[in-house]
């Protein structure tokens, strides 16, 4: 691994940290098993075995968190401990995969796993954050590491409220004063990074709604409670008055993906279910969100006369990107890519359980373009065609090295 780097900072000052085409070749083959072996939330046993072994060749003391998966790990710590001072810069990666099957064809590192698939690109994410963790140990063996660096590799990311909640309960923040990480993002080109100061993604919660009344004839309705209407009204009724109780701004909005009830064309059931989604843009808005949602479904249930129960389930708030750890990030990027490998990036509404660090810590999430540029096929997130550009990997591993340089000791 050479300590030389192409990139020149002002001032004359170089960053050291290149990968070697070894490594490079050797994170890209780590990724493409990652890939095949895809495991879920709380059950990334391979996945964190094949970190730890990697890391602890590299002659690093990983720690496997409690609940037996995930890990985290200090750079430049020598004693191995967690702790490495107020000051030190999390790097972030998180393991799990989805519950759908990989639809790739024709690819030698598809998923084996039936209907398991990295789809949303956490394996290279975690092929990242353990090549940098390689990378900044050779610079410490080096001299060249100015201050420790924390690894974390969350488990359960896709799992609400998210894996983050119990990785810092496990202590993973301890000593952290500022925290990053990237998503891969398949409408940017490899080689760029998307930035955005503020919300970067939105908040997501889950919604389960049971309404309850006396069933009877389809010629009757008036001596029933009528929960097919009752049922149509939640749906259609809810998500408007919900948009009117906040600023529009803030973007509340429920959405329903599912609805059963009934199971005869002239019976009106006595049971109903509907499940589905709250997102917001706001995180003061959020916050309120439950109260508000809750309070519809009940006053229209109510009119129709049909009990409900309803279970809201909290997931996450939006990523909120500190400023001053954004232009950190930017600052590193130029300093390895130049300047035109950094875009702005609007505010998505997905949900990402890296906000829950970021209410502890300031931190930033970058975007990671996995796109191979010229490339017209469009893949989307969570989708069993998804698939990223490689080189996304040395561009990241790049930037992280970057930040860690950077990274101010105050």
């Amino acid at each position: 691994m050479s300590p030389e780097s192409e990139a020149d900072l002002p001032g004359d000052a170089v960053l050291p940290g290149t990968l070697s085409e070894a490594l490079r070749a050797e994170l890209v083959a780590f990724r493409r098993d990652l890939h095949m072996h895809p495991e879920l939330g709380n059950q990334e046993f391979r996945t964190t075995a094949a970190i730890k072994e990697r890391l602890e060749k590299a002659g690093l003391k990983p720690r496997v968190l409690a609940a037996g998966t995930g890990l985290v790990c200090d750079v430049g710590a020598d004693t191995g401990e967690w702790s490495g001072g107020a000051d030190m810069l999390a790097l972030r990666a998180d393991i799990d995969a989805l519950p759908i099957p990989d639809t790739k064809s024709e690819c030698p590192y598809r998923s084996t796993v039936p209907d398991r698939a990295h789809a949303c690109g956490h394996d290279v994410h975690t092929t990242v954050v353990m090549g940098t963790g390689l990378v900044l140990a050779e610079l410490h063996r080096q001299g060249l590491l100015p201050r420790p660096v924390r690894l974390i590799f969350q488990p359960a990311e896709e799992v609400l409220p998210g894996g983050a909640a119990d990785a810092i309960q496990c202590g993973v923040l301890d000593g952290v004063g500022r925290i990053i990480a990237v998503h891969c993002d398949p409408r940017v080109d490899a080689g760029r990074i998307g930035l955005r100061q503020g919300a970067i993604t939105s908040a997501c919660d889950r919604l389960e709604v049971a309404l309850d009344g006396p069933g009877g004839h389809t010629a009757r309705p008036h001596l029933t409670t009528d929960l097919v209407t009752a049922t149509a009204r939640v749906v259609t009724d809810v998500p408007a008055l919900v948009g009117r109780r906040v600023d529009t701004r803030a973007g509340l909005a429920v959405t329903w993906g599912r609805i059963e009830s009934g199971h005869a064309p002239n019976v009106i059931p006595q049971h109903a279910e509907l499940s589905g989604t709250v997102r917001c843009l706001d995180l003061d808005a959020w916050r309120q969100a439950p109260d508000i949602v809750v309070a519809a479904i009940d006053e229209v249930a109510n009119l129709h006369k049909a009990k409900s129960e309803i279970t809201y389930v909290r997931g996450v708030p939006p990523v909120v990107n500190d400023p001053v750890v954004t232009e950190l990030l930017r600052d590193a990027m130029v300093a390895r890519r130049g300047e035109g490998s950094v875009e702005g990036t609007e505010q998505s509404l997905g949900g990402e359980d890296f906000s829950w660090y970021l209410e502890r810590v300031p931190g930033a999430m970058a975007r990671l373009g996995v796109r191979t540029p010229g490339e017209r096929t469009v893949r989307d997130l969570h989708q069993g065609d998804f698939d990223a550009d490689e080189s996304a990997i040395t561009v990241g591993v790049e930037l992280f090295t970057a930040a860690a340089l950077l990274h101010p000791t105050r």
